[in-house]
């Protein structure tokens, strides 16, 4: 039986153990991972947190739609991170990038089933550093939750996501192609119900297409007027829900528009 599994047969059992992560690379220089194959993780599959120059290559992740917190790669605290053709189906996020990540560079990634690739959680703490200096590129969803996505505790906070590019990205059957969450409270238990004081700004979406599995294939629906998000571009955007265009579902959030977008733009210039 999975872990994950004997875990849901003892929630109610305080001393169960949460899992273990497989590979957990910290305070590192200069690591290279090449043709790693990760399966059935208790928990995080890869971990990369306060290390420099890391390069994750020809990877492979395998875990079931259904566990959870089994996060295929990992970065926080960490600066010069690529992570290149890879294939990863989990029960989480195919790659999340925590506080602290900075030039990072995704490219050439198979994503399902899975969350997405994932900014954040970002403010679970007040203090903490931010994510800037990001970009996804060439990367294909399959039956996921999400697509790309930055999500947010709805809390104070000084953290804070920029100069993030989603680049050439193919949507097959997502539930949330393009999604900015700052609420985000996974099973919604003890949400903190707030403004989310993370700054979200300077994001591009470009050469973003496919099919959504729900009506709102673009949802960016930002924290309170108080403290919008900036900078928000789309460009070359075009997703279909059932042979018919997608809906886009926007609160404050400033931006602009460019070259062919479906479903119409309802970001404010």
């Amino acid at each position: 039986m999975p872990f994950y599994m004997i875990l849901n047969k003892k929630s109610d059992n305080s001393n169960c153990p949460s899992g273990a992560t497989t590979l957990r690379f910290s305070n590192s220089n200069n690591v290279v991972i090449n043709g790693l194959a990760s399966v059935d993780s208790q928990k995080f599959h890869i971990v990369i947190n306060g290390c420099n120059h890391v390069k994750v290559q020809g990877v492979k992740v395998s875990a079931s739609g259904d566990s959870p917190n089994t996060d295929g790669i990992h970065v926080q605290s960490s600066s010069g991170v690529t992570i290149l053709d890879s294939k990863i189906g989990t029960g989480d996020d195919c790659v999340s990038v925590g506080p602290g990540a900075t030039n990072l560079w995704i490219e050439n990634v198979a994503c399902g089933p899975g969350h997405g690739i994932s900014i954040g959680s970002l403010g679970k703490e007040q203090q903490e550093a931010g994510v800037q200096n990001v970009t996804v590129t060439a990367v294909t969803f399959t039956g996921t939750k999400n697509g790309v996505r930055i999500k947010s505790w709805g809390r104070p906070s000084n953290g804070f996501a920029r100069n993030i590019l989603f680049q050439h990205a193919l949507m097959n059957n997502v539930d949330n192609p393009i999604i900015i969450d700052q609420n985000y409270c996974p099973d919604n238990n003890n949400c903190p119900g707030q403004a989310s004081g993370v700054k979200i700004s300077d994001v591009i979406y470009q050469d973003i297409h496919g099919t959504s599995a729900t009506e709102v294939g673009v949802n960016q629906r930002l924290q309170f007027e108080k403290n919008p998000c900036t900078g928000i571009s789309l460009e070359d955007v075009k997703l279909i829900y059932k042979n018919q265009p997608a809906e886009a579902s926007c609160a404050n959030a400033d931006g602009s528009a460019s070259g062919f977008i479906l479903p119409n733009s309802c970001l404010k210039t």
